[in-house]
């Protein structure tokens, strides 16, 4: 297979995984290659590095779309630095879509980018797990057009980034850090990002559903906590709401195996993973959301009621509002690293 690896991961498997704390045992350190040498770092010790990482060698997995039902395989596959992530359709000749807000296209349930006759859907879960753990510079190729939903959570990419394990470039790694707020309400939908000294999440969801009446959750966002907190988290829907998604030909490959479904009363899957396993969920599309500004954040993110449109329209609203943050790189002598700025004028976001 040209050196590339094929990862089976199954939605059981991951339930196994997570059920003998074997991702947090497995996943809390990741690997890096520091000229040639493979090295183990502790856990959380590189939430904020100092240079850029791709990943060490080709990795592959196979799932379903969510929305499409279409079976689909997914590679990583390493790149330069100052690439960024790219999404690749193998299926339409190599047609790359770069993950930045100027190509996001549909937000119905999920978020799609799209780039000349190319598209790719529901790339939030996939870009949270790339972003968290350190990945800047990678492909991500696909021979459809929707990243495979795996088990409905980032747990699958966490541990298929595992397998891949990270290489340090010689290129800086620069963040983007918030200087004074920025805001951004719809109706009673809000989201805002405050300054921070590293990245952190405090989201809040308030549903007409007796489990969801409201639900709130802060977090320091690290390697670590992401892997234990946040990444098994899995997506969710309403029992009510399915057959009117599949008539919009949305949701036609989800099931319980790749989804939380809440009926009117209670939750028809098994068990939950987390008693507050919705607003993890949610925190996770955020991240994953916001990563299409270019930059790791350094930031404290809030949100009430947010969502897919509401998570974009803020990350472009933040690059607009250029003034209100500044592209920083971090001093690798540091271990809670001090912010140096790049240069007076920010410069712009990864290319398109």
């Amino acid at each position: 297979m040209n050196g590339r690896r094929l990862v089976a991961i199954s939605p059981g498997a991951v339930e196994r995984i997570l059920r003998t704390n074997l991702l947090r045992r497995n996943l809390s350190v990741i690997r890096y290659c520091y000229h040639g040498t493979e090295q183990t770092l502790a856990e959380g010790t590189l939430s904020v590095t100092d240079v850029q990482h791709t990943i060490r060698r080709s990795v592959s997995c196979s799932g379903i779309g969510l929305h499409s039902g279409r079976k689909v395989t997914l590679s990583l596959k390493p790149t330069s630095a100052g690439t960024g992530i790219r999404f690749r359709r193998a299926d339409l000749g190599g047609v790359e879509i770069p993950a930045t807000v100027a190509n996001v296209d549909r937000l119905h349930y999920s978020t799609a980018l799209s780039r000349d006759v190319g598209t790719v859907e529901t790339v939030e879960h996939l870009l949270s797990a790339l972003v968290t753990l350190g990945v800047d510079n990678v492909i991500v190729e696909l021979n459809q057009a929707e990243v495979p939903i795996m088990d409905g959570s980032a747990a699958s990419f966490v541990y298929l980034v595992h397998e891949a394990g990270l290489k340090r470039l010689s290129e800086p790694r620069r963040y983007l850090k918030v200087q004074r707020p920025v805001s951004l309400s719809r109706g009673d939908k809000r989201i805002a990002l405050y300054p921070s000294d590293h990245f952190k999440v405090t989201y809040s969801i308030s549903f007409d559903h007796p489990l969801l009446r409201h639900m709130t959750r802060t977090l320091r966002v690290t390697e670590a906590s992401f892997i234990d907190e946040i990444a098994p988290a899995r997506t969710f829907g309403f029992l009510k709401e399915v057959e009117m998604l599949r008539r919009k030909g949305l949701a036609l490959g989800g099931s319980l195996d790749n989804a939380v479904v809440l009926g009117d009363t209670g939750v028809l899957n098994n068990t939950l993973r987390f008693e507050d396993e919705f607003v993890r969920h949610k925190i996770l599309d955020a991240i994953g959301d916001l990563a299409l500004v270019g930059y790791p954040v350094i930031g404290h993110l809030v949100a009430h009621r947010g969502g897919h449109e509401l998570h974009a329209a803020f990350a472009q609203k933040l690059l607009e509002e250029s003034e209100a943050w500044r592209v920083v790189e971090v001093s690798s002598t540091e271990a809670e690293p001090l912010v140096a700025p790049v240069a007076e004028k920010v410069p712009a976001p990864l290319a398109n």
